[in-house]
């Protein structure tokens, strides 16, 4: 099982949510971050002074697959998030050593 973190732009979440929904990935945890890498953020004029604002809003979309699903899921996401300019994101991939479903106990692929 592999956990994926992707850090995307908050407009693509609903493209990315669709078309992880449409190859049947059926949950993840979404949250709202801020951040910046080569985007080094930007500048803003407010009341006629300018600012620069460092950390930019980001949505962190979470989820864990199992071993088979990791590169459908990683083409899935990578497209629907992509709009070919910078701050696109990034995708983390690491491994789950066990997962456990609190509500029946179910432990590995069948909690996921």
């Amino acid at each position: 099982m592999k956990k994926i973190e992707a850090i995307i732009k908050p407009f693509r979440l609903e493209e990315v949510k669709d078309a992880l929904a449409h190859i049947g990935i059926t949950g993840m945890t979404v949250s709202e971050v801020k951040g910046y890498g080569r985007q080094k953020g930007h500048s803003e004029l407010y009341r006629g002074a300018e600012y620069v604002v460092d950390f930019l809003p980001k949505i962190k979309v979470e989820l864990v697959v199992g071993d088979e699903q990791l590169e459908q899921v990683l083409d899935t996401i990578t497209e629907a998030a992509r709009t070919g300019k910078i701050g696109d994101g990034k995708i983390f991939v690491s491994g789950i050593e066990k997962v456990i479903r609190i509500r029946t106990g179910e432990t590995g692929s069948e909690a996921i």
